[in-house]
């Protein structure tokens, strides 16, 4: 049933981006893995344009959502149970880092989406790029020219490329995760690396964990 929601929630966003989305303007990408220095990203839609590069990540729930920019896990209240999740925007954080990565491109030139499909009520105050209706209308306010025309066709050519010659799949994504979430040496949020600290201040204080080299631009810890 999960799969069956999930496979649902993508097939309405893919639907809503095709209706509101010029593809002579917008050339879409979905569900792209990608390789990196330590395991795979996988994107569920990708918009290439001379406005940007624009990720979105899908999430199909229901119920009420709270969390915060800032929260490491989101929590999802529906019929009186409680259950959390990751905080989709670290997951997008990392993407954006991946894929610029792998096209050599600039990072700000790629804006981040998270979009929840789904009868969903939003319960706390989310950044204005956490939506749940006018994915069409966020992705066009962005009306700038970033990139050149050249570039554009560039990074369209590399992605339909690596799409067909590539052997990675949903299956090979989920044991990189299951593997970079059990590691002690790598971000599994920024893929940069992780250094013993001491806690200064707090209950916590003298108490040894793992950060992340990257901090405070990437915030991740790991207790010990």
């Amino acid at each position: 049933m999960k799969l069956i929601r999930g496979w649902y929630g993508e097939k309405k966003t893919t639907f809503g981006m095709w209706l509101s989305l010029d593809s002579k303007v917008y050339k879409r990408f979905d569900d792209v893995i990608l390789p990196s220095r330590n395991g795979t990203t996988q994107i569920d839609h990708l918009h290439v344009s001379q406005f940007g590069l624009f990720i979105v990540e899908t999430k199909n729930l229901k119920g009420w959502i709270f969390g915060s920019e800032s929260q490491a896990r989101w929590t999802q209240a529906l019929y009186n149970t409680k259950h959390t999740f990751q905080n989709p925007l670290r997951q997008t954080f990392r993407q954006k880092k991946v894929l610029a990565e792998f096209l050599d491109i600039d990072e700000p030139v790629i804006q981040t989406v998270v979009y929840f499909v789904g009868d969903r009520k939003f319960k706390t105050e989310l950044p204005p790029n956490v939506l749940k209706s006018g994915l069409g209308r966020y992705v066009k306010q962005f009306r700038d020219p970033v990139l050149k025309f050249e570039d554009v066709n560039r990074i369209g050519e590399t992605l339909t490329q690596h799409r067909s010659e590539s052997s990675l799949t949903r299956r090979d994504h989920v044991r990189s995760l299951q593997k970079r979430h059990t590691s002690n040496t790598v971000c599994p949020r920024c893929g940069s690396g992780l250094v013993k600290r001491v806690a200064k201040n707090g209950p916590r204080a003298g108490a040894k964990f793992l950060g992340c080299e990257g901090y405070p631009k990437c915030r991740f810890t790991k207790n010990l």
